[in-house]
């Protein structure tokens, strides 16, 4: 039987490129990252703060998010948006984790 943190990892592992997609289908509309971090926990992806901003920042250098400043508020936020790059990399990724997911779902079924 596997340990709560052994399988605690298996699961991180799991999730971790998944949370890629989650990030580029959810700033489809543009959001602030706290924001983003708590639609991305309230859509069962648990992502810390501290894996969340790096991802962004890796994101719109490689020109999958772009980013802007709003500072009508009172306190500036930047805000993030999937890019039209980033859309195409969604879809492409989405219809991977479909063939996946109906690979997997082929495992479990009987012959």
């Amino acid at each position: 039987m596997l340990k709560d943190e052994e399988l605690a990892t298996h699961r991180q592992e799991l999730r971790r490129g998944t949370v890629v997609l989650a990030c580029l289908m959810l700033l489809e509309k543009s959001n602030y990252g706290y924001a983003l971090l708590t639609a991305l926990d309230s859509s069962g992806f648990a992502v810390d703060a501290n894996t969340l901003y790096p991802l962004l920042r890796r994101l719109e250098k490689q020109g999958l998010v772009q980013s802007e400043w709003n500072t009508d508020e009172s306190r500036p936020r930047k805000f993030y948006a999937t890019s039209p790059e980033g859309r195409q990399l969604a879809a492409t990724l989405r219809g991977d984790w479909d063939e996946l997911a109906a690979a997997i779902t082929a495992l479990t079924e009987e012959p």
